[in-house]
């Protein structure tokens, strides 16, 4: 697959219990890992899912490293409030491997749809590794910084997809992005030969399938 086709957008859909603050938008920024884009100080582009893609961006180039069945650090500014939580997915070999934007629940208001709630997976289905991160309701002083550290699964891959996306409860539809706000890293994983390989996630491609 070329990498232009990673940018096209997605089916979108979102996640989790909604709360009662209202905020115009929210923004995130990732810090840890290295995005695959560059991100403002607001961390846009964030808005089309599956990773945020948008025509004036730039690429990164980042490729991070990490050894499977180990966990990865997972650190975000919240750059902009408003209450939800955030989902992490992996996608071995293309992000269309990453699951649509969660079903949300929404009530219609006189402006259009607003998000009520959306569906948690407890316990998290490959490819999702975390959901239901982060719960936060409260307006805080000062922009936010999440940290956590993620499980990844004993697989070799050449450059997977690292999704994270945060889900806005009592939100308002964005075009395009739904209910959520999307960020991607890319990161090369090499499966622990101490390990037993973690069964169910892709084969991954050659690098001339990917290109």
């Amino acid at each position: 697959m070329r990498f232009a086709d990673r940018l096209l957008p997605y089916a979108a859909g979102a996640l989790v219990v909604a709360a009662g603050a209202v905020s115009a938008h929210a923004h995130f920024k990732m810090v840890e890992p290295a995005g695959w884009i560059v991100e403002s100080e607001r961390g846009d582009p964030q808005k089309s899912a599956p990773c945020g893609a948008d025509p004036k961006m730039t690429l990164s180039g980042v490729v991070n490293k990490a050894v499977g069945g180990s966990k990865l650090h997972l650190k975000v500014v919240e750059t902009i409030y408003h209450p939800g939580h955030y989902r992490v997915a992996l996608a071995v070999n293309s992000p269309y491997e990453l699951p649509p934007d969660p079903q949300t629940f929404e009530r219609t208001t006189e402006k259009g749809p607003r998000s009520v709630w959306g569906v948690i997976q407890s316990p998290p289905q490959l490819p999702v590794l975390a959901d239901g991160l982060f719960p936060h309701y409260t307006r805080p002083a000062s922009p936010q910084t999440f940290e956590a550290d993620i499980q990844l699964p004993n697989i070799t891959c050449e450059k997977c997809t690292l999704q994270v996306i945060q889900f806005m409860a009592d939100h308002a539809y964005n075009q395009p992005g739904g209910y959520s706000y999307h960020h991607c890293a890319d990161i090369a994983i090499t499966a622990d030969p101490a390990k037993p390989l973690d069964k169910g996630w892709p084969a991954p491609a050659t690098t001339a399938a990917r290109q």
